[in-house]
């Protein structure tokens, strides 16, 4: 039985038709309060097989909002696959590998309990980011190819906003399509990726920071550009509620490979929150689906010098502690989001550049992800983050960067740094008992 799925605003419950060709942004989204779409998934409609491939877009694909669409609107499972495949040899030739599971290792973390890292440092450009550009992409041909109205031209330009390594993940796969790609980043971006980029056909835009505006200008110039038309090729939820869906492969990956183990705790690095939401949203569809028993306590992870979900949750921890419910703090939040979210006052800093997000744009649902669960988020220092790759490597024979070891730098943290303190977790003291926990290396040094 071919599911249903359909996507609806976490902020003000407006729900889109399932059919409709384009669950970009909420129909809302510039009436006031926070908005960003997420799919329901109508778990009593599906009937899930995990499917004998190692591409995980096309091992899980019962889950995915598309393939419903691609079946309900007349296109069967083998010319899906084909689709799917087709897409991801043209990624293997632009970039030398195409979309394959992710290893998950288990190793025994300092102080004891048990660690699962999950890695992404050998992913398609270098990082997890493809896999939320992936399932964009594999959209817009689905409804292109199936002419559904509302759906965008395919000569019509793509955009994006990124520190790096998002960009590069979306110059990959937009040459794969034959796709015209507009980049929008910060001047301080990294030469050898904006060459990369450059090599990939895509248009870069280095946008500066005014000190007289606050907010991140490469995100105000993407915004604007897809105001004119693009389509927005972005790995942020409240951009393109079809970002989150690729991710979510993620937390699938992860819960297969452990089997039966229980999960007590994830630590899931965060700048603009899409992989953090995505990672929340597949274990709770897991949970919905009776494949996992509980979703584990989520802790979202930044770096001191840029911690605006840390500063978001304290509000919430401020309200709950007067009384008020999970529910309502989130309906609070959703009606007045700039009490809880506004962009960092300061120009970000870390050596984990890429969750230098002014912003957490997906924060809302990071934020429901955490009081629901009762997590807390970590707010890790300088020290730490520049010690994480390091420190993981000798553990598990792994290099990531600092980025994509800032989740590893957050389980540190709260168990009270290597050496005894060189992290804090916000709201909690150090928990030298972590149980059985994992974390994700979301990138590397960049193969390019």
């Amino acid at each position: 039985m071919q599911g249903t799925s359909w996507f609806q605003c976490v902020g003000c419950g407006a729900s889109l038709d399932p059919d409709d060709a384009a669950p970009f942004r909420c129909p809302g989204a510039d009436t006031g309060g926070a908005h960003v779409l997420a799919r329901v998934l109508d778990v009593e409609q599906t009937e899930f097989r995990r499917r004998d491939s190692q591409n995980p877009f096309l091992r899980y694909r019962d889950l995915f909002h598309t393939y419903a669409l691609a079946r309900r609107c007349g296109l069967d499972d083998d010319g899906y696959a084909e689709m799917v495949d087709t897409l991801d040899r043209r990624v293997e030739v632009v970039d030398g590998r195409g979309f394959r599971i992710t290893p998950t290792l288990e190793v025994d973390p300092p102080g004891g309990g048990t660690l699962w890292v999950k890695s992404e440092i050998d992913n398609v450009a270098g990082s997890h980011k493809a896999r939320h550009l992936m399932g964009v992409m594999i959209h817009l041909q689905v409804i292109a190819r199936l002419g559904l109205p509302g759906a965008p031209d395919p000569s019509t330009p793509l955009a994006i906003a990124s520190c790096g390594n998002a960009a590069l993940a979306a110059a990959v796969v937009a040459r794969a399509a034959d796709r015209t790609l507009e980049v929008f980043v910060p001047t301080w971006a990294d030469r050898d990726i904006v060459s990369r980029l450059e090599d990939l056909g895509a248009t870069v835009h280095a946008c500066a920071r005014d000190e007289g505006n606050r907010g991140d200008p490469c995100v105000t110039a993407f915004r604007t550009t897809v105001r004119r038309g693009a389509v927005p090729f972005s790995c942020q939820g409240p951009d393109n509620g079809l970002a989150i869906e690729g991710a979510k492969t993620i937390a699938w990956e992860l819960l297969d490979a452990l089997g039966s183990a229980t999960l007590d705790r994830i630590m899931v690095q965060v700048g603009g929150g899409a992989l953090a939401s995505a990672v929340w949203s597949g274990l709770g569809e897991f949970a919905a689906l009776g494949l996992l028993a509980r979703p584990p306590r989520f802790h979202p992870v930044q770096a001191v010098g840029c911690a605006p979900f840390a500063r978001a949750h304290e509000r919430a921890r401020r309200h709950l502690a007067e009384g008020a419910t999970v529910d309502e703090v989130l309906a609070a939040a959703a009606a007045s989001p700039s009490e809880y979210m506004w962009p960092w006052e300061s120009e970000p800093a870390s050596a984990a550049t890429g969750i230098l997000d002014d912003e957490t744009y997906d924060w809302l649902v990071v934020l429901a992800g955490t009081l629901e669960s009762g997590g807390t988020p970590v707010v890790v220092s300088e020290d730490l983050v520049g010690a994480a790759p390091a420190l993981a490597e000798e553990l598990t024979g792994l290099r990531p960067d600092p980025t994509g070891a800032a989740g590893f730098a957050g389980l540190l943290a709260l168990r009270g740094g290597p050496d005894g303190g060189r992290g804090t977790a916000a709201d909690v003291g150090p928990d030298p008992d972590l149980g059985h926990s994992a974390v994700l290396f979301t990138g590397g040094s960049p193969r390019h």
